[in-house]
């Protein structure tokens, strides 16, 4: 199967941190993979800005580097790293003062009608001060676009000035707040398998699920993000974001279309039904975990505070919460949440549990039913999982067992999974923004949040340890055994 690639139309991207982690790993590797693809236009242009003092040619290098580390081999093409590297320039400026904004006008103004985006791969403190400058200095035109990336605020209020402050200078329909897990494909599938297979959505509902599980667990600890990180927590850095907007393609209802404010629109309504909870409930439906020392794939591990060096931080590292969506549809089913750290592999999966079937025809030779699961996973081996109950082959009666259709993306298409920045930039620059998150999305879920966050500091209670290597804190699976569940693991 091949896919089939449209260009873009003629853009300038400006990369705010240009220099910087993100700009390196995923951004200059996916603008690569792009024009290698045949989609951008030969007037694309590509522009990295930071503190840093570097010539265009020191950043070419800096930009070839990171396609030679972060793409894999088999996608380097020398000729199309060379004719890429070409588009590439860089400005040297004070993102939030004045020195080097006259530069950037400079490069610019050769082309004034051509799309603009502004990618902010900055500390979200100066985003403000960013775009203020960008309209200090009238680069502002009616197709420029601003692409800003989480987190969107600490809590509600922060997150409702710095919305304001971006949207003093850009209108709402320029703004893309990116969440690169709304790129990958299988969260993209989950919207097919739901509205284009009349299998799934009659049964989409409290009638048939018994709940539903979200996870996104990592194996890795805090590598170079220590600072943020403890400012944060996995509260916010992970499930206020990424987790919830997983909830709301899960949970939410069919659209009328797949427009961009019509799938944000129902996406919205679930986060508004999400059930807030009083500080009772926070209690007995919320588990905050940190690791200890442990194990992980890579041998022995240190535990949170000897690697953050601080000893006494009460950050979270993990977080599992029994959330419930009220509304028609979901009345009654649990939905558990729930991410990590230094967990024993890197997995994020949807698990949709169908309830059991009412009545049992076989005899109890025959073993066990289990009730079908739908497993869709977003990484890593994207793919999507329907356990059913089958007939064991061969003679000697009826012998039943619980096995996966299954379907890797990676078997089934003969095509290269296109990273999530991939789309997300292109989409930035079709004006598309169906996969990211409108300012009421993220404002609707800091409120279900702040619940959370404010029992937990008015509790002043610690996070429960759990070792570096398991599943979390044993709370964590007593939150759904006493509930006669259990979490999914392959």
């Amino acid at each position: 199967m091949v896919a089939r690639i449209i260009t873009v139309d003629p853009f300038d991207i400006v990369v705010f941190g240009g220099s910087g982690d993100l700009s390196r790993r995923k951004l200059l590797p996916a603008l690569y993979q792009r024009d290698r693809s045949g989609q951008l236009p030969a007037e694309a242009r590509v522009i990295g800005s930071s503190r840093r003092h570097l010539s265009d040619e020191e950043f070419q290098t800096m930009a070839r580097d990171a396609i030679e580390s972060f793409v894999p081999k088999a996608d380097q093409d020398p000729a199309v790293i060379d004719r890429f590297i070409a588009r590439v320039g860089y400005v040297s400026m004070d993102a939030t003062g004045t020195d080097g904004w006259p530069d950037l006008a400079k490069k610019l103004s050769d082309a004034p009608e051509r799309i603009r985006v502004f990618y902010l791969a900055t500390a979200p403190d100066i985003f403000g001060p960013i775009c203020e400058q960008i309209s200090a200095h009238g680069l502002v035109t009616p197709a420029s676009r601003v692409v800003i990336e989480k987190p969107v605020g600490k809590d509600l209020e922060s997150a409702q000035d710095l919305n304001n402050a971006i949207g003093k200078i850009f209108p709402e329909t320029s703004i893309y707040r990116i969440d690169h897990y709304l790129g990958k494909e299988t969260v993209q599938n989950l919207m097919a398998l739901r509205f284009a297979n009349s299998l799934f959505e009659p049964l989409w509902n409290s009638k048939y699920i018994d709940h539903v599980q979200i996870t996104v667990a990592e194996d890795l600890g805090l590598e170079t993000r220590a600072g943020y990180y403890d400012t944060a927590g996995a509260m916010r850095d992970m499930m206020q974001n990424h987790i919830l907007q997983l909830l709301c393609l899960t949970a939410m209802e069919t659209p009328t279309s797949l427009d961009a404010d019509t799938v944000r629109d129902e996406k919205l309504k679930v986060l508004q039904s999400l059930k807030p909870m009083t500080p009772m409930q926070v209690a007995n439906l919320t588990v905050r975990g940190q690791y200890t020392a442990g194990a992980s794939t890579l041998g022995p591990v240190r535990g949170y505070l000897e690697e953050l060096e601080r000893p006494g931080s009460m950050t979270e590292t993990f977080v599992a919460v029994k959330a419930e969506v009220s509304n028609w549809r979901w009345a009654g089913v649990p939905f558990y949440l729930r991410t990590g750290k230094r967990l024993p592999s890197r997995v994020s999966e949807i698990v949709v549990q169908f309830r059991a079937i009412p009545h049992s025809v076989f005899e109890e030779a025959a073993g066990p039913l289990q009730a079908n699961r739908l497993v869709v996973r977003v990484q890593p081996d994207e793919g999507v999982r329907l356990w059913l109950m089958i007939k064991d082959p061969g003679p000697g009666g009826m012998r039943l067992q619980y096995v996966p259709l299954d379907m890797s993306f990676a078997k089934a298409f003969s095509v290269r999974n296109p990273d999530a920045y991939e789309r997300l930039i292109m989409d930035v620059v079709r004006g598309n923004q169906t996969l990211f998150m409108r300012r009421d999305e993220v404002e609707a879920a800091w409120s279900w949040v702040d619940h959370i966050l404010d029992a937990w500091a008015a509790s002043n209670e610690p996070p429960k340890p759990y070792r570096a290597g398991t599943w979390g804190p044993s709370s964590a699976i007593a939150l759904m055994e006493r509930d006669g569940r259990t979490w999914h693991e392959e």
